[in-house]
């Protein structure tokens, strides 16, 4: 594996040298990606903008356009347009990990790897994670510990997306979209800018989806009707001097998924067609508000003020036996608000010192309603199902800060550092078939990470940059199972090295970024059988005792060549768990001990040192291709294809085939034609053209399937 990882490396590193960013066929107004300089990517991780290009960050960053180009439109589809990425949807949350970090485990405590970041503010760290892309100005998918900056939820990475602003003095413009498809589908968006004063502008944007089921279900089941979906946006812009601006964004969103039906791993069926005999539900209304102010002193220095709330309620049921014969079921109805500040001060952006100052803080409340979360072996009955309610409260804060230091012609040294505290409680009753059991329990964690970074910009076209960065995830609290008070899991640590080379060639028509890293990941959260007591369905999370070792390579290519231009995206990752004994949860074993760091080993008590890290494919790749064809009267006409590639990956450290622990690679094609008159745009669009089946998800023994093929007409229009 090695050496298979070191001979691919080079040979991507040569082909990055010769391959020819891509040309984009205009769909929503992109307002902000206009302001900035034709040929440089922005990219605003470290809270002022910058040149992804002269950026120490590995990073994959997409205009809107990018996006409808690529057939994005949720998170989900971000794994097929970018190395290293893998996202894995079990209806009410997902596992979004880079480069095999992120998330792995499915509850409330166990927070994410991969934070995703809505207009400057940390979304929902598990569930409402469906919310659409539209009117979207730049999406920027960061790989590797993002400490300094995004702190306790980046351990793997983040992703922000920021939505296209008002425009002062801009006109009355925008654009509207209607598509529609197979499986019934029909949808809508649009967005226009509203000029109010001088000082003052609006901009208000929806998008709507409404599609049949993509699954024929026997048995006597309700739910799962398809997907009715609408989501709005109001943004408000005042800047009544040139040293002040404040604006105002908020989202609502209610996406009536219906259901997310699965049928046992393993199962000779296909993926679409499985019975089911129990209630399923998926629906999701929630709501967001951001306010960011910005001041420039008269000295440049910049205060910034990002304020979010964010209050919403997820309600899921399903079937989890996933068939019509057995009795397991299990729904919930969860209430989540979530409330955050961040203070920056920005020194001007010249000089030969540049620094940042932040201050961070939130709360964030998980509250399950009474008699809703209910798993029931029939539910019914007290002594034949497990409730659960009460709250979980988190609480982070932050002091953060960097410095880049100029101190030759070219080099830069940058120093970061995040000093974080993270405390979780546990307010819960719990009837367990039966026996009632309270927790009234509390832990908490501080930490300091950061980066330091040594830059050579060695012209305007190469950038060389070489880095070590640490990452931190608190950790949390287990359920009480009538075992007396567990143990919390604790923090994991992540300790990464990168280098990378990034360049632009032949007239800025090809950029290329390539890039290498070394991650030691400590304290992994996973969930197995108690090591005391180990009996089948009895689980604990606790951490493992030695560090995996991770390292990898990534490349990506962007170029344009006339009429011609293309994309491509490289990953390649090795990881090796360290020595870790543990008994599967779902089997058991003889009630002997198997303590995580001496065993002993035995049939039950596994050593799984060496074995994959969860959900660290060993490559990823995609290519996006097309070609503009000129048409009489200034019409054009442009295919595009895209193609992504995830390999195999391992849902459980466990790796036991039999019981559908493998997530088997996939291969994803899309296309589209687009026809250019004018204003208007008509789109003939493919999402999984080849109708791959692939199991988007292993989770509770059950697998989920990843959409099929889809297709119809967009037709687009900008005023």
């Amino acid at each position: 594996m090695r050496a298979m990882l070191l001979a691919s490396a080079c040979a991507v590193a040569q082909v990055a040298l010769a391959l020819p960013v891509h040309a984009q066929t205009g769909q929503a107004p992109n307002t902000e990606a206009a302001a900035a300089e034709e040929d440089e990517i922005v990219v605003t991780a470290e809270r002022r903008a910058t040149n992804l290009q002269q950026t120490a960050i590995a990073a994959t960053v997409l205009t809107g356009d990018d996006l409808a180009n690529a057939g994005v439109t949720t998170v989900d589809q971000l794994q097929f347009i970018s190395p290293g990425a893998t996202v894995n949807n079990f209806g009410q949350g997902i596992d979004f990990n880079i480069r095999g970090i992120g998330k792995a485990e499915h509850n409330t405590q166990t927070t994410t790897g991969v934070i995703t970041y809505r207009d400057g503010v940390a979304t929902f760290p598990g569930y409402f994670t469906a919310e659409p892309y539209y009117d979207i100005a730049r999406v920027e998918i960061l790989r590797g510990p993002q400490g300094t900056f995004v702190g306790q939820n980046a351990t793997g990475g983040a992703v922000f997306v920021t939505s296209n602003r008002p425009v002062i003095n801009g006109g009355v413009h925008g654009y509207v979209q209607g598509s529609a498809g197979n499986y019934n589908y029909l949808g809508a968006q649009g967005a226009v800018n509203l000029p109010i004063s001088d000082t003052l502008a609006a901009r208000v944007a929806f998008n709507t989806d409404f599609r049949d089921s993509f699954y024929d279900i026997s048995g006597p089941n309700t739910g799962d009707d398809g997907v009715r979906t609408g989501s709005g946006r109001f943004s408000l812009l005042w800047e009544p001097t040139s040293n002040l601006s404040a604006l105002w964004t908020t989202d609502i969103n209610y996406l009536d998924l219906s259901g997310y039906p699965s049928d046992p791993v393993n199962s000779p069926n296909d993926l679409f067609e499985i019975s089911a005999n129990a209630d399923m539900m998926a629906l999701d209304r929630f709501a967001r508000t951001v306010l960011e102010v910005n001041y420039e002193f008269d000295n440049g220095v910049t205060l910034r003020s990002v304020s979010g709330y964010q209050m919403g309620n997820t309600r899921y049921a399903a079937d989890l036996d996933g068939t019509s014969v057995g009795v397991w079921t299990f729904r919930d109805s969860v209430d989540e608000t979530i409330f955050s500040q961040e203070f920056n001060l920005i020194s001007p952006d010249d000089g030969a010192v540049t620094w940042i100052l932040g201050a961070y803080y939130q709360h964030d409340e998980y509250d399950f309603l009474p008699g809703e979360f209910v798993i029931g072996l029939p539910e019914g009955s007290i002594f034949s199902e497990y409730s659960l309610e009460g709250q979980n409260p988190k609480e982070g804060s932050a002091l953060f800060g960097q410095v880049t230091y100029e101190f030759a012609p070219g080099w830069e040294l940058q120093v970061g550092a995040r000093y974080a505290e993270a405390s979780t409680a546990n307010d819960i009753s719990v009837l367990q078939y039966g026996v009632p059991i309270t927790q009234d329990q509390e832990a908490s964690w501080d930490n300091l990470s950061g980066k330091v970074a040594l830059n050579w910009t060695i012209n305007d076209h190469h950038f060389l940059y070489g880095f070590a960065a640490t990452g931190f995830r608190p950790g949390g609290l287990n359920v009480p199972v009538g075992l007396g008070p567990p143990a919390p899991f604790d923090e994991e640590l992540v300790t990464s090295y990168e280098i990378g080379w990034k360049a632009g060639w032949l007239d800025g028509r090809l950029r290329t970024q390539i890039n290498g890293f070394y991650t030691e990941y400590e304290n992994f959260q996973v969930i197995i059988g108690y090591p005391d007591f180990p009996v089948p369905n009895l689980n604990i999370q606790l951490n493992t005792p030695e560090p995996t070792i991770m390292y990898g390579f990534e490349a990506q290519v962007e170029a344009v060549f006339g009429a011609f231009s293309l994309d491509a995206g490289l990953g390649l990752l090795n990881s090796e768990i360290g020595t870790f004994y543990a008994t599967d949860p779902r089997i058991g074993g003889p009630a002997v001990a198997c303590d995580p760091s001496t065993g002993p080993g035995s049939a039950s008590c596994i050593n799984l040192e060496g074995r994959e890290q969860t959900y660290a494919p060993e490559l990823t790749f995609n290519v996006g291709m097309q070609y503009v064809f000129a048409l009489p009267g200034g019409d054009t006409l442009t295919p595009r294809i895209n193609f992504g590639h995830v390999s195999e990956q391992w849902a459980t450290l466990f790796q036991n085939t039999a019981r559908g622990d493998a997530i088997e690679e996939r291969n994803i094609f899309n296309a589209q034609l687009a026809w250019t008159h004018g204003d208007w745009i008509a789109t003939a669009w493919a999402t999984n053209l080849t109708d791959e089946r692939y199991v988007g998800a292993i989770n509770s023994g059950l697998r989920f399937a990843g959409p099929p093929r889809q297709y119809g007409i967009r037709l687009f229009r900008a005023f």
